[in-house]
């Protein structure tokens, strides 16, 4: 069965118009706790980011839940993987995240953490939408749920992120500049790395419900890039509004994606601990990481777009460390979801392990160009079916060979068709890139 309202990630959409209302929250909130309501110890702990729509959702989660029976716990403001991780410790039956992520602060979405810190499995989030078709009915009055805040939620996660490293190591010798976004990391990330030694520099770490990502955080990185050569950093750190996923930059002033991270993480993992385990990254993922992974005897799997799918593939091969370009990066080990202030501190690690800077630590793996092409499409194309589209992508895979590669999707939420050409020489790629991309002009016209 199709799902009407769950996404990848969730449901997510611009505040007032459906189905990010008051209306639907609350019946969505009913809907969740009539599924939950069947475990022995229904508890849901609830938690968001600092866009301003987030108290609304919140309230109207809340009146759903408990409408249906659901005790909750409120933690407030607090990174989506602080969220899995509260939702484990307090043997929750559910968390529930009210964020959109790296979106502006006008769009908000809602997400759910299973007891494990997961993401919920496709057959909940369908008996969650089966409810929301039926007819909402509060249940009696002795049977309604409880609502409590919890008021040390940061400092029991600031806790978690420093137990993510050795006792043994600090961060005494870095000065680390760190973008929070004015997101949910804003009193979480500074503090974790500075009681772990670090001089730390915060930036955007006030914010005031409607500056969430603006112009700031992972998705804008140029602040965050002078202020590492402005304050002569060793690394910088910017974080999304919800903080699950990271970008870097290094003492130069260049920026460091997820890619990169994964190949330091994995390279320092292997040094220090004899990692033994495959690297997943996504179709997107650089040419230069799958090579890099390889080269360190490592096996290297890519998964679907998205940090649900980077940790399904982590499952079926038993592997610990995944993520994305974007920077969602999960360290299985540490924690079962994406998490960028864990991720940063993995980085760390390897910088005071080997002694070396960032640029240099980057070093162990070499980017190939990439051209990404969207193109606008009036109707769906089945890309399979145009014997033009597929004979364009041969032609250019048999240039490439095994220079480069070619990736031809679908968007998932805009009528695009996504072309990517990677390969060893930008002006090569620019040119087969643009063959592809007449092919599907002509197809859609």
């Amino acid at each position: 069965m199709s799902r009407k309202y769950f996404g990848t990630d969730g449901i997510r959409g611009r505040i007032g118009t459906y189905p990010m209302t008051p209306d639907f929250a609350l019946k969505l909130g009913w809907a969740a706790g009539k599924v939950l309501a069947k475990n022995s110890n229904p508890l849901v702990v609830i938690g968001k980011d600092t866009r301003i729509s987030g108290y609304m959702i919140e309230s109207a989660l809340q009146a759903g839940l408990v409408a249906a029976g659901i005790d909750i716990k409120l933690v407030g403001p607090m990174p989506t993987p602080a969220v899995a991780y509260l939702t484990r410790t307090f043997r929750a039956s559910a968390g529930i995240v009210i964020s959109a992520s790296h979106n502006p602060y006008y769009d908000n979405g809602i997400k759910f953490f299973s007891s494990n810190g997961t993401k919920l499995d496709d057959a909940i989030e369908i008996e969650i939408e089966e409810y929301l078709e039926r007819e909402m009915v509060t249940v009696e009055s002795d049977h309604l749920g409880r609502a409590m805040r919890v008021d040390d939620a940061a400092g029991r996660y600031i806790e978690f992120c420093k137990r993510s490293l050795p006792n043994t190591v600090t961060l005494n010798d870095l000065r680390v500049v760190v973008d929070c976004a004015n997101g949910a990391t804003y009193h979480i990330a500074p503090d974790v790395f500075e009681e772990l030694g670090a001089e730390v520099i915060p930036i955007f770490n006030k914010p005031d419900g409607v500056n969430i990502n603006h112009e700031c955080g992972a998705t804008s990185l140029a602040n965050l890039q002078k202020a590492v050569k402005t304050y002569r950093a060793n690394i910088g750190v910017a974080l999304d509004g919800d903080g699950d996923r990271l970008m870097m930059v290094d003492e130069l002033g260049e920026v460091i994606d997820g890619d990169e991270v994964l190949a330091i993480i994995a390279k320092h993992r292997l040094d220090r601990d004899g990692l033994n385990a495959d690297i997943v990254g996504t179709l997107m993922s650089n040419l230069g990481l799958e090579k890099s992974i390889k080269n360190m005897g490592l096996g290297f799997h890519r998964a679907n777009v998205g940090d649900r799918y980077v940790m399904e593939k982590l499952r079926a091969c038993e592997g610990v460390i995944g993520g994305e370009g974007s920077g969602h990066i999960i360290i299985r080990d540490r924690i079962e979801t994406g998490d960028g202030t864990i991720a940063a501190l993995q980085v760390m690690h390897a910088l005071i392990d080997s002694d070396k800077p960032l640029h240099e630590l980057k070093k162990v793996m070499s980017k190939y160009p990439q051209i990404l092409v969207n193109v606008p499409i009036k109707e769906r194309i089945e890309l399979d079916d145009s014997e033009d589209i597929q004979q364009s992508v041969k032609d250019v895979e048999e240039v490439l060979g095994s220079r480069g590669r070619v990736l031809l999707r679908a968007s998932g939420t805009e009528p695009l068709i996504r072309v990517m050409v990677e390969g060893e020489d930008l002006e090569e790629i620019t040119a087969l890139a643009e063959k592809i991309v007449d092919a599907v002009r002509a197809s859609a016209a």
